[in-house]
């Protein structure tokens, strides 16, 4: 094992249109450290499986490719992913998304070799549309170039000023995340959460000082589709609903106040069932505010009362639609 290797995580299912532009973002890197390529290739019914196959028989000191027997889901195929990297530094980019920076890599670990005390380092990201081709600011908050990770732990669950941080953009310990992983498995791999990200995130938060550099590194691919990127009523309530479920438990195991987000959260779970007309959505809002303890604001009162009888739940969702015509008439 090369102590000082990076290992770039790249997990792919039926991305044969993107994943080869992904790998060649990574292969450009120039970088004094080497690095690894570890692809996690998730019984794609496509041609992503051929393509990244001839990468790893090109590139073959480079990439190792893991071709999963059975479709594993994004979370078990990540997180077997991180356990078989053998770098002691840690990156990823998905299948759709792509880095726009060569030195991506150089920068982070220089200052990963600068600065022991440092976790993770995070750069700025915008977003790339798949049809037009063209690149959209993320608006990503400033920081400072060295954070206390504890400084951060409440944006980073909350993801109240935009998005935090886009953790393929960052680098970080694998030392820190295989301890943590040990010591709360289920943190990791419990389905419930989707999300593989935030665990990350918040553990090198807990763990160390966060560094940032304010460079774009990536495109964020939009046009694809993805588990956070949801329209229907029903799905985005059951998204919304599983994601909070992390963050209480982040909240509730280190002691973090967040009572203010989670009234919001319960508001937003009461629009999507709102939206969806479907009665048993109110009855889950109700069960999710009595079981997250959240206190219950005017603005949700009104939400449920509103819902609480079909005629006026059924006019509210016509002087909905009347508002979203005129909306649309006046664009």
């Amino acid at each position: 094992m090369m102590k000082e290797m990076i290992s770039v995580v790249v997990v792919t299912y039926n991305q044969a249109a993107t994943i080869g532009r992904t790998l060649n973002s990574i292969l450009i890197q120039r970088c004094h450290v080497p690095f690894e390529i570890v692809i996690g290739e998730d019984c794609s019914t496509d041609n992503t499986r051929a393509i990244c196959q001839a990468y790893a028989d090109q590139h073959p000191s480079t990439i190792r490719l893991i071709c999963n027997e059975r479709n594993k889901g994004i979370v078990d195929n990540y997180y077997d992913c991180l356990l078989a990297c053998r770098g002691k530094y840690i990156a990823d980019c998905a299948g759709d998304d792509f880095w726009i920076d060569p030195l991506k890599l150089e920068k982070e670990v220089t200052v990963m070799e600068n600065h022991p005390e440092v976790s993770m380092v995070i750069t700025n990201w915008q977003y790339y549309n798949e049809q037009t081709r063209g690149t959209t600011s993320s608006r990503q908050q400033q920081y400072a170039p060295i954070t206390p990770g504890h400084d951060l732990l409440r944006a980073i669950i909350t993801q109240q000023n935009m998005s935090v941080f886009h953790l393929c953009t960052a680098l970080y310990r694998a030392d820190i995340f295989r301890k943590a992983y040990e010591d709360d498995t289920d943190l990791f791999r419990n389905k419930t959460y989707v999300s593989e990200d935030m665990q990350i995130a918040f553990t090198m938060a807990l763990n160390g000082d966060i560094a940032y550099l304010p460079y774009v590194t990536l495109n964020y691919s939009l046009g694809s589709g993805s588990v956070s990127n949801v329209t229907d009523s029903e799905k985005a309530f059951r998204f919304v609903s599983r994601s909070t479920e992390l963050i209480c438990y982040l909240a509730n195991k280190h002691d973090l106040d967040i009572q203010d987000f989670m009234t919001q959260r319960i508001f937003e779970l009461g629009m999507h069932a709102f939206r969806s007309y479907q009665p048993s959505l109110y009855e889950e809002t109700l069960a999710c505010e009595q079981k997250w303890q959240v206190r219950r604001s005017f603005k949700n009162t009104c939400l449920f009362a509103v819902m609480r009888h079909d005629w006026l739940w059924r006019a509210g969702l016509a002087l909905r639609s009347v508002f979203v015509r005129l909306k649309q008439a006046v664009r």
